[in-house]
């Protein structure tokens, strides 16, 4: 299930709950999204912003879902996918109008069945779930491995880092000898195939060698282009990173 914005008309019919929403509501939904034009503005226009300062408060919704989360994390697209600094890294704005509206950051219902805080990778799909309680996912966009590099089961993210150093195995480098210099490991930083985190999945206690990790390609956002990781925009890790521990469980299928 896909998340639009909420419509600005006086009254709409929520598509998930068949409920009618009244003004206050919207009007209130609408004063949310407006931080963000706020926020910008007073940067002059900049869409670099720290998200730690995006102070958005939680309501009840009672039987309404909300189509844009209330998380001050997942708002509107130009907050979500400013420029930020990150342990001295510049990563740059993400031109998210370029981005298939459903590979962005947000909440739908929960499609998996799954236990809070679970991810749940759908490989078809495309789509990368951290199960909410009360029946709410977020969901983000992701790239996955090509034909015959890609890993599915269930498993558990044994650690994670940030701005991880990329060391590629024996066999890319076979593949790819210009790879040879790395060998011995490629420190993190902007062009870190790993990006801006990872989350190294292992299964009965061995490494898979198979990671949940950024890219600074965007664009292959929902595509099947890896080498079997499961790859998401920088500023979308970054928010998983900060929501799951190490040991969280992860399911890929």
């Amino acid at each position: 299930m896909e998340s639009y914005p909420v419509s600005q008309n006086p009254a709409s019919i929520d598509t998930v709950s068949g409920e009618t929403e009244q003004p206050a509501q919207i009007s209130r939904r609408t004063a949310l999204l407006g931080l963000g034009s706020a926020l910008l503005g007073t940067a002059g226009c900049s869409r670099s912003i720290d998200l730690a300062a995006v102070q958005v408060d939680d309501f009840t919704t009672g039987s309404i879902r909300p189509r844009i989360s209330v998380d001050k994390q997942v708002t509107t697209p130009d907050l979500m996918y400013a420029s930020l600094t990150d342990s001295g890294y510049a990563l740059p704005e993400v031109p998210f109008a370029k981005i298939n509206p459903k590979f962005r950051r947000q909440i739908v219902v929960d499609p998996t069945g799954e236990r809070p805080g679970t991810i749940v990778v759908h490989l078809q799909e495309r789509f990368l779930f951290l199960v909410q309680p009360g029946g709410d996912a977020i969901r983000y966009g992701v790239g996955i491995g090509k034909e015959g590099f890609v890993w599915s089961g269930r498993a558990n993210i044994q650690y994670k880092k940030e701005w991880p150093t990329w060391t590629p195995p024996a066999e890319m480098i076979a593949r790819k000898p210009e790879l040879e210099k790395y060998r011995g490991g490629q420190p993190g930083g902007l062009t870190n195939p790993l990006g801006a985190r990872a989350l190294y999945i292992f299964k009965d206690g061995r490494d898979t060698l198979f990671r949940v990790h950024g890219s600074p390609e965007w664009w292959s956002i929902g595509t099947a282009v890896s080498s079997g990781c499961v790859r998401m925009i920088n500023q979308d890790v970054i928010d998983l990173y900060s929501r799951v521990p190490s040991g969280t469980p992860i399911v890929v299928v």
